[in-house]
């Protein structure tokens, strides 16, 4: 390689890691902190519950020991949460015993970034019984069986907004028609299957380690998994519904190139995902796309991240590869304008469909329809590569090359009419 080829392929570099350095800036100053609130507010502490830990401050997660004073002979729990909140959304479109199927949508902007209840240690059977249930566990039986439901407080106080979905409203760009406020016990049940919904697996909300002396004290370890939002978290001590500690409050810091996202409510190193998107841009636009097919599935299986968020980021980091993708290719005249125009319309349309029904679906229907749809053109182009497809497909550009030659010498000849194939 030239010495100026190798000298701008360095500037590139150098100017991609400043483009995110710069993109990073930006998302520090929208989200500094995500606030100092610990939330809605748990009902009122007990004189009878202290808690503390060893360590207040925390780099990208990380352990703290949660010690205390409980009241004798009862079992003590943990509830820890983050200061920081995500959107989180249900949609129900189970049949109810009336056989009517509701299609309604359960979206809540309050959800704490980070949500995990401490249970005592003798109870890690009852929870391993809840992990076997799989991808059929409910929430609201876990709470039961665990003996836990005392310990739910934040996000059963979080505001839900209800909407009367329809395809139609999608297809408009509409989540449907708003209906009234949830009274408090429906509220709290809806806010059980929005907790599974962020969340997705009982092991990520609930574990065991709070061992308890018979004269109340008690201690546990808490570990905060790297990759968690910044800014301030709480925990708080809970005996039953009426005794409860003050919550004791901590912060966790990250530095760049680790940036958090706030809609979903997770962080991540940038190394990663650029090199990853470097290799798939050139692959892709090497394909005549703008990889976003390959993209997407290794965003949702490598990355802790909703795939609502991933379908939406994918979108316009696509628009880099494909523009450039288009200067190059019209260079060199490898476009017909007539086709993608036509094609690009009807993508147009779809792009007003896509995002709504998106909120309408599960990560496992997501991953289920994505993987049939590649498995399908997987077996498409491994069947265009049989000896049989080539040799077909042989014969007929070797009649497609005389056709042509036919017609260029008639023209040339200016006899009238092409010769017909």
């Amino acid at each position: 390689m030239h010495k100026p080829a190798k000298m701008m392929g360095l500037a590139c570099l150098v100017a991609a890691f400043g483009l995110i350095g710069a993109v990073a800036g930006l998302w520090a100053e929208e989200n500094p902190n995500a606030g100092t609130s610990p939330g809605p507010q748990p009902p009122a502490a007990s004189a009878a519950l202290t808690l503390k830990v060893d360590q207040v401050h925390l780099d990208n997660g990380g352990q703290i020991t949660v010690s205390g004073q409980a009241p004798a002979g009862k079992p003590v729990m943990l509830e820890m949460w983050a200061a920081a909140r995500v959107r989180a959304s249900f949609f129900d479109s189970k049949p109810g015993k009336d056989g009517v199927i509701p299609y309604k949508l359960y979206l809540t902007y309050e959800m704490p970034a980070f949500y995990r209840i401490v249970l005592p240690k003798d109870r890690q059977a009852a929870l391993d019984e809840v992990k076997a249930q799989g991808k059929q566990w409910s929430f609201g039986e876990a709470l039961k069986k665990l003996g836990a439901e005392a310990a739910f407080t934040q996000p059963a106080q979080a505001a839900i907004e209800t909407y009367q979905a329809s395809f139609l409203a999608s297809v408009i760009g509409s989540r449907g028609d708003l209906l009234p406020k949830l009274d408090d016990k429906e509220s709290r049940r809806r806010a059980m299957q929005l907790v599974k919904t962020r969340f997705r697996s009982p092991g990520k909300v609930f574990a065991t380690g709070v061992e308890s002396a018979p004269d109340g004290s008690f201690k546990a370890v808490i570990q905060l998994p790297e990759g968690s939002a910044p800014g301030d978290y709480f925990v708080a001590a809970v005996v039953d519904q009426t005794t409860r500690s003050q919550p004791v409050k901590l912060d966790n810091a990250i530095t760049f190139p680790i940036v958090y996202m706030s809609n979903a409510g997770t962080s991540i190193n940038l190394f990663w995902p650029f090199l990853l998107s470097l290799a798939i841009g050139t692959f892709g636009v090497l394909m005549g796309a703008g990889g976003g097919f390959i993209l997407n599935p290794l965003l949702v299986s490598i990355w802790p991240l909703p795939h609502t968020i991933v379908a939406g980021t994918v979108m316009p980091t696509v628009l880099f590869s494909q523009g450039s993708g288009i200067y190059n290719y019209s260079k060199i005249k490898f476009i017909n304008w007539k086709l993608g125009v036509t094609m690009g319309l009807a993508m147009l349309v779809g792009g007003f469909i896509g995002p709504k029904l998106t909120e309408l679906i599960t990560l496992d229907q997501f991953k289920f329809v994505f993987g049939w749809i590649l498995l399908v053109l997987a077996a498409l182009m491994l069947w265009q590569t049989t000896p049989g497809y080539l040799a077909k497909n042989k014969k007929e550009q070797e009649v497609l090359k005389q056709c042509k030659l036919m017609a260029e010498q008639a023209a040339k000849a200016r006899k009238g009419e092409a010769p017909k194939c």
